[in-house]
């Protein structure tokens, strides 16, 4: 998947969409996991799901991009678990650091995004909301990467 390029960066037509509008620290904790797991395990879908997974570890995915987090760690409960209980699977938040925020700052994020019904969802329905949000914005809206930006 992706390669790094000559300045040690991830060549942009290689990565996935959310992490070429994201920092380049991302970009290379992703490339750099994927390129360790697909020595270990091939290339694939499991090299794939190890470099998200480290990148989980200290990004969390806000809108169309990966920003850091507060605090390094796992970002939700299923993302905390270890062994056979992690490779059983189960609901996640998909990328949304619920460990790390209270519940009023995912109320705020995914009032922001329209999500309904809100105000009755625990930390990882939250979570998950606000995921399922993003993604829907980010497939429904096209963004060929530039703004119209006004000048003064």
């Amino acid at each position: 998947m992706p390669k790094m390029s000559r300045d040690g960066m991830p060549r942009q037509s290689e990565m996935p969409s959310t992490l070429r509008k994201s920092s380049p620290k991302a970009q290379r904790t992703f490339a750099k996991t994927h390129d360790a797991a697909a020595q270990e395990y091939g290339e694939g879908e499991r090299a794939h799901r190890v470099a998200f997974a480290s990148l989980k570890h200290s990004f969390e995915k806000v809108d169309d991009r990966w920003v850091p987090k507060r605090t390094k760690g796992p970002s939700d409960a299923q993302d905390a678990k270890s062994g056979a209980a992690a490779r059983r699977g189960g609901p996640t938040a998909g990328g949304v650091d619920v460990l790390g925020h209270t519940r009023e700052e995912l109320l705020e994020r995914a009032r922001a995004l329209g999500v309904t019904g809100r105000h009755r969802m625990n930390k990882e329905e939250l979570g998950r909301a606000i995921a399922r949000k993003q993604g829907s914005r980010a497939r429904s809206t096209s963004r060929s990467g530039s703004r119209s930006r006004s000048r003064a």
